[in-house]
């Protein structure tokens, strides 16, 4: 638990955490936005809790994960639905359930779970407290401590998805993880060798190169400055079986003239720019889905693989803009996070 407790209601049709300790603040810190903008744009604003609706929970926000996506919105919020300034950003964290809505079920007062939720309706995750629909949220998995929950439930999502619903690897198939050393990648690449993959993966610089090899890919090469066709045929004679792209240009192109015919690629949307088609390459471009089921999933490979996560950096919530200024300036191994608690 972290020292959060409630003694007032947040809304009708809300179950709250019994009252023992200081009561749920009207108001709470967030790191938002009030206008597109760059890293400077990002600001620590005092809003209301959001109370939860019905079918929400609401969430003590512990860890806050920073991705390039949340770069995007901010640059351009008319991406999302929900634009409205000031507009919190994140779409995935940790914490602690606070309260609950009339409808939930499945989901107690006091656990700790983790969540991904793009375009959440009540904003996002660089907040003390977020109200995020319970079909979002999860139990964090067995094991697995809250700061590094906080960093995973969007990328591992990606990731998971990527290797079994994309590109449905199988065990002895050979793969290229392009991008192999960030958020999703340094995840796909653990969850690819769980699944018995061969793992062809490329990083950039010395320091990528090591840090894949440590999270146990079969092969890695400098995707700026090593022959990338030259080692796939090495590594897979008659063609290598699937590529996951998640980076886009003329490495990534290499990569896919590493491919057998009657190969596939997959790649997240967002991923620029996007792949080309190529005769006798299936083509999956796919969005990572939250749901219950895909929550077991994933908590269940998390367990499998003794699943490592990557901190690359962190940040306090104060910081948020330090924080998406170290993400813009690239060469992210892992994931960068926010310490909101």
């Amino acid at each position: 638990m972290y020292g959060l407790r409630i003694t007032v209601p947040l809304a009708v049709g809300c179950m709250i955490l019994p009252a023992f300790g200081a009561p749920l603040p009207d108001s709470m810190q967030a790191a938002a936005i009030d206008r597109a903008g760059g890293a400077d744009a990002v600001t620590l604003h005092t809003l209301p809790v959001p109370k939860p609706a019905p079918d929400e929970v609401l969430i003590a926000v512990d860890t806050a994960g920073v991705g390039v996506w949340d770069a995007g919105i901010r640059a351009h919020p008319d991406f999302i639905k929900h634009d409205k300034f000031p507009l919190v950003l994140g779409t995935d964290g940790a914490g602690t359930v606070v309260a609950v809505g009339a409808q939930v079920r499945g989901l107690k007062l006091g656990e700790s779970v983790y969540s991904y939720s793009w375009d959440n309706p009540q904003g996002g995750f660089y907040a003390q407290y977020v109200a995020v629909p319970a079909s979002r949220v999860a139990p964090i998995p067995p094991g697995m401590g809250v700061g590094d929950a906080g960093a995973i439930a969007t990328t591992g999502l990606t990731a998971l998805q990527g290797i079994d619903d994309a590109l449905h690897i199988r065990a002895g198939e050979t793969l290229i993880i392009h991008g192999a050393a960030g958020g999703v990648g340094s995840l796909a690449l653990q969850f690819a060798k769980l699944r018995g993959a061969r793992v062809l993966a490329t990083a950039s610089g010395t320091d990528g190169v090591s840090f894949v090899k440590q999270l146990g890919a079969d092969v890695v090469v400098d995707g700026r400055h090593d022959d990338i066709v030259a080692a796939a045929r090495s590594f897979a004679p008659k063609g290598v079986d699937a590529v996951l792209a998640l980076a886009g240009g003329d490495a990534l192109e290499r990569c896919i003239d590493a491919l057998r015919r009657g190969g596939r690629l997959a790649f997240p949307t967002g991923v620029s720019p996007e792949p080309k088609a190529r005769d006798g390459v299936k083509v999956v471009s796919y969005d990572a889905v939250a749901a219950p089921a895909q929550f077991a999933r994933l908590s269940e490979a998390i367990t499998a693989a003794k699943l490592r996560v990557p901190i690359a950096a962190e940040y306090p919530l104060a910081e948020a803009s330090k924080a998406h200024e170290r993400l813009e300036s690239g060469h992210v191994l892992g994931k960068i996070v926010l310490r909101v608690r």
